[in-house]
């Protein structure tokens, strides 16, 4: 392949299942609760939702 030839990523649905909302949930809680960093834990909660969004 041509290193100047230009690809187009490829879009894959991904399907988050319940268990799996249920755990980023929990790791965000423990982030926010037991390290006492709450801010830290929104900041990494809402960049798991905006990858997965994408």
């Amino acid at each position: 392949m041509d290193p100047q030839e230009k690809t187009t990523p490829i879009n894959y649905q991904v399907r988050i299942s319940a268990n799996a909302i249920q755990n980023i949930e929990e790791i965000t809680g423990y982030i926010a609760f037991v390290n006492q960093q709450p801010l830290n834990a929104a900041k990494g909660g809402d960049s798991i939702f905006a990858t997965i969004d994408q």
